[in-house]
């Protein structure tokens, strides 16, 4: 009786730091959201994210490309090396060759994968464009993870909210250390199962919730937070 009436004081302890740390974490973005150039920064990326929603299929490439490349590369050099391939035309005709000599020009750490990927997903994109309109997030989600390649949870989640939605998390090493910095997650996972990954999501839609922000908000914050700046 003694020892289950210990464990589940200690059960408790856990609990109330873990809460507590969370909303360590909910303070430091409310404070960030005081924040006036930030919250603007926040508001027109979004707003951004919207009008590539509703564009056609070339803007839906060129979001693709740059969740395809950002796997495991920095974000803001994905961006460039995509919006290259795309004023270029190389990313609508280029060859998996010509896109791998740009990638490998421009520093990409994987030109040859990323460039197949590319030109595969290219293939697909009018497709994209025409079918995930008409699906639920989650359904949106592993269709891409099933039809695009070059696309796991994270980065088909990252081409979800950049082109509008605004109820998935996009759960990279930044947003993964704060966790841990927040006692949110116990240690860095080199990788993450489909059902950790909603696990994960769920926690952050917690977080979300408790400051009344969309995860896709919470995530530009939280970017913010680890970078010092907002990107995409």
């Amino acid at each position: 009786m003694a020892s289950k009436l210990m464990s589940s004081v200690g059960i408790i302890i856990v609990r109330v730091r873990k809460f507590d740390q969370m909303q360590r974490l909910v303070r430091e973005i409310q404070r960030l959201r005081t924040d006036p150039e930030v919250a603007r920064v926040v508001e027109a990326r979004l707003k951004e994210f919207e009008e590539i929603g509703s564009g056609d299929w070339r803007l839906w490439a060129r979001e693709l490309a740059f969740c395809i490349l950002a796997a495991n590369f920095k974000a803001v050099r994905a961006f460039e090396i995509a919006t290259h391939l795309w004023s270029t035309g190389l990313l609508f005709g280029g060859s998996a060759p010509e896109i791998e000599n740009v990638l490998r020009r421009m520093g990409h750490r994987f030109p040859k994968t990323r460039a197949r990927f590319i030109v595969q997903a290219m293939r697909l994109v009018k497709d994209v464009r025409r079918v995930i309109p008409s699906l639920t997030s989650r359904r949106a989600r592993d269709w891409l993870r099933r039809e695009i390649p070059g696309l796991g949870m994270k980065e088909a989640s990252h081409f979800l909210r950049n082109t509008g939605r605004k109820d998935v998390a996009i759960i990279d090493r930044h947003i993964l250390r704060i966790m841990r910095d927040y006692a949110l997650v116990s240690d860095l996972p080199k990788s993450l199962t489909v059902k950790r990954y909603l696990e994960l999501e769920g926690v952050l839609r917690g977080v979300a919730v408790e400051i009344g922000l969309t995860l896709a908000e919470l995530d530009l914050y939280m970017w913010c937070m680890k970078t010092g700046f907002v990107f995409r």
